[in-house]
Order: C-alpha cells, then structure tokens, then sequence
C-alpha cells in the first residue's frame, strides 16, 4: 500500500494508558471479538447476549456495561480514536489526504491479521443487517465532526466551513465505498480498496 512520509511515534503524544484503563479496554475488545465470532458462526439474530457473555467469559451484566445492546456491540469503533491520533501525528507538510493515507497506513496497516480480519467482518456485518445499518448511518454525522475537527485544524480552517465538509464527505464516501466492496467480494482488502479509493479521490476522480 502506498504510505506517506514516516509517521511519528504516537506515544509521545499520547502517553499510555494507566493499568484500570487498559484492563476495560482489554475487556471490552475481548467481548466485540467473541461476539463477531458468534454472530459469524451462528448469524447475528440467532445469537443472544448470553451467548457472547459465556464466551467471552464474562457476566451479562458486565456486558452490559460496556455495551448497552447487542447492536452496540458491532457499532462500537475501537480505531477511531486511533485514526485521529495517527491523523494528528502526521508531517505538518502533508495535505489532508496524504495525512489520511498515512493514519490509515500507520493504524489499520499495522493490525495483526486476526484483528484486520475481525475488523472487515465487523464492516460486513453493519451493511448486511438493516438495524445496524441504520444506525450506522445515524452516527455518520458525529463521525464528519470529529473528522471535520481534525481536517481544520491541520488546515486551519473551521470544522463548519463547507470545503471543509465537502472534502470530509468525499472521504466518508470513499469509506463506504470501500466496505460496499468488501461486503459484496468476500476476498476484498478494505485497507487496499480505502486506499485506492483515496487515491482516486485525490486525483480528482477520474472515469
């Protein structure tokens, strides 16, 4: 995949996480992780709170305190924070998109297989149950503000301004694209088509 300049060490930025905040999101990763293996196995509405509790070796009330639904579970976006962070981290010199390239590269690129596999059936699952789609769709706009917020500041520009909107649109339209891609070819890399897609964007999108 085509990378930008080096990103720089993240940990400087961000120091780590103390022990209690590391061990909930241990958990909560682990809960997301067995139950986008059950909902695989057995199929989404064919598998119950109780089931991922078992698996995941926890209570349901525990569950429930990470995730509110069963829904929650799918929706909930571990790399975003990630992603803004890596955004931030960027070269000062590189334009939006270039930085976007690199974030994607530096988070996503770095992923073990298991978890980028788990991630793109996390993906699939949104698009091919109607619920989560429709609630994914809901929260596309707090995803352009926070993407938004971050495209402003390394421009500086304000997050309301509509070139700024604009251009974020066309990168959440390249995402979804992406996971359109992967939802209907099994054998699809998102990471590869998201960049691709961004590399057309950034010629202007020719036909």
């Amino acid at each position: 995949m085509p990378t930008s300049a080096p990103t720089p060490s993240l940990r400087r930025e961000h120091p780590p996480l103390g022990l209690r905040e590391r061990k909930k999101a241990k958990t909560r990763a682990a809960i997301q992780a067995h139950a986008l293996r059950l909902f695989a196995q057995r199929g989404y509405a064919e598998t119950t709170v109780d089931q991922i509790a078992e698996a995941a070796e926890v209570s349901q009330s525990t569950f429930f305190r990470y995730f509110p639904t069963k829904e929650d579970v799918v929706l909930h976006d571990r790399y975003d924070p990630l992603l803004i962070a890596a955004f931030h981290a960027q070269p000062a010199e590189l334009r939006p998109i270039e930085a976007l390239r690199g974030a994607m590269g530096a988070v996503l690129g770095e992923l073990p297989a298991d978890e980028l596999e788990l991630e793109q059936a996390r993906g699939k699952l949104i698009f091919s149950v109607p619920e989560l789609r429709a609630r994914f769709m809901d929260q596309l706009a707090a995803t352009i503000g926070m993407l938004a917020e971050a495209v402003a500041e390394r421009i500086g520009r304000r997050p309301d301004e509509l070139v700024v909107r604009n251009f974020v649109g066309a990168v959440i339209g390249v995402a979804m694209a992406a996971m359109l891609d992967i939802t209907e070819n099994p054998d699809a890399d998102y990471l590869a088509a998201f960049d691709s897609g961004l590399a057309h964007l950034d010629a202007g999108l020719p036909l």
